[in-house]
């Protein structure tokens, strides 16, 4: 039955969220080309000049990642194949926004933090584009035209977020996604099942966001929410402090990074190669060093 794993996995992360307190004082590993996350120290206050500096060094990464993917990096001229491609992009032509709705990266609560800014009638911001605002809270990018597609990408503030891929697919199964057992079975459903399946809940987020395509301006990452997004809506014009939910993402990192290698002993080694497939080009593409999965993947493609 799957209520006994699950009930099982609930009380190692109520141990875990225990532990991790503990390990708020570790330093993040850093990734290729310099130091991508800042360090998770207590008290530790991320300045706007390092958080400039990290989200040059994130862009520089996925920019070399482009470079050699062969990534569709130009907008299809056909309306269907935009929609398809463009399906998980939302805008807020009131806030001059976009973001890639991408679950279990922290998306739920940046959300939350948009509407609350839309609701607030004094949050218009001027925008030069050559088309009338609007006023739907959130809109999908492919509903446009290709005319103010193009516009939006070109002057909106384009946001994405990222989180380890194994951390990802651990959510998936945790909030009962498919009908598996255990999370051996279920990660076998998830690579039977393959990328052209997948579901938006562990899809890979180069598949998802299309970041060679879409020339992001931030890249968040999961585990420091509150203090990236204050320097990010600050810079985009937007107001931050009060505003921004009470984030327990950084929290939730550590819990799961403990988590984590409790449930990949779970899987045989053919299982954690054929995921380290699965989500190379998100391994490669994004600072997730310290991911069960790197290790592997550099592994397998030696």
């Amino acid at each position: 039955m799957r209520f006994l794993p699950c009930l099982g996995i609930s009380a190692a992360l109520g141990i875990a969220a225990f532990l991790s307190w503990r390990l708020l004082l570790r330093s993040l590993a850093t990734g290729q080309g310099g130091d991508l996350v800042p360090k998770a120290e207590e008290g530790f206050t991320l300045t706007l000049d390092t958080f400039l500096h990290v989200q040059q060094l994130r862009k520089k990464r996925l920019r070399a990642f482009c470079g050699r993917s062969g990534k569709v990096t130009t907008l299809p001229r056909s309306r269907e194949e935009r929609t398809r491609l463009l399906s998980s992009l939302r805008v807020s032509t009131k806030l001059d926004l976009l973001y890639c709705q991408a679950p279990s990266t922290g998306i739920e609560e940046w959300q939350q933090l948009l509407k609350k800014l839309e609701e607030k009638e004094n949050m218009t911001l001027p925008v030069l584009l050559p088309y009338p605002q609007r006023r739907a809270l959130e809109m999908q990018l492919g509903e446009f035209n290709l005319t103010e597609i193009e516009a939006m990408l070109g002057s909106y503030t384009k946001v994405l977020f990222v989180r380890d891929p194994f951390q990802r697919l651990i959510s998936a199964f945790m909030q009962g996604m498919g009908s598996s057992p255990s999370f051996s079975s279920f990660v076998q459903d998830v690579l039977d099942g393959g990328q052209h399946n997948a579901s938006v809940t562990w899809k890979p987020l180069v598949s998802l966001c299309r970041p060679c395509l879409v020339q992001y301006d931030y890249v968040v990452v999961f585990g420091f929410l509150r203090q990236e997004l204050g320097h990010l809506l600050r810079q985009a014009g937007l107001p931050a402090g009060i505003l921004l939910p009470k984030f327990t993402d950084t929290q939730v990192r550590w819990t799961y990074s403990w988590l984590s290698e409790q449930m990949f002993s779970e899987l045989s080694l053919h299982q954690k190669k054929q995921l380290s497939r699965f989500y190379r080009w998100d391994l490669s593409a994004f600072p997730f060093s310290s991911s069960l999965l790197t290790g592997l993947l550099n592994a397998t493609e030696t």
